[in-house]
């Protein structure tokens, strides 16, 4: 079973996006802020980050998954009302990024994309 962790302070997307990455076939791990992503040692195959998190960016704990040699080659994709966040999250090195609010299907259909690499 293809493993995604996802961070998103707004709990409300946290638990429409456990349901529908479960109804999917995906074990999922949600983290409300992202310190505790950082000290966290089970690795996914995709991360799904927020940009604006109460405790830390997104993008940069994006820039640390993407140094680290344990988590550089893990996929991560980025979320954000920044309507610049696609931009943002290529110079953070993210695989991809979308814009909030989305679409379930885009990021479920995006996710399966770099999941069944």
């Amino acid at each position: 079973m293809k493993k995604i962790i996802f961070v998103d302070d707004d709990l409300g997307i946290a638990d429409i996006a456990k349901l529908l990455f479960e109804r999917a076939g995906y074990e999922i791990t949600i983290f409300l802020k992202g310190a505790p992503l950082m000290t966290h040692h089970e690795l996914p195959d995709l991360y799904i980050l927020d940009k604006r998190l109460p405790d830390i960016d997104g993008l940069e704990i994006c820039r640390k998954l993407k140094s680290n040699k344990h988590t550089k080659s893990i996929p991560v994709i980025m979320l954000s009302a920044n309507p610049d966040i696609k931009r943002l999250a290529k110079l953070a090195g993210a695989d991809n990024a979308i814009e909030k609010p989305f679409n379930l299907n885009s990021l479920r259909s995006m996710a399966k994309q770099y999941t069944e690499k």
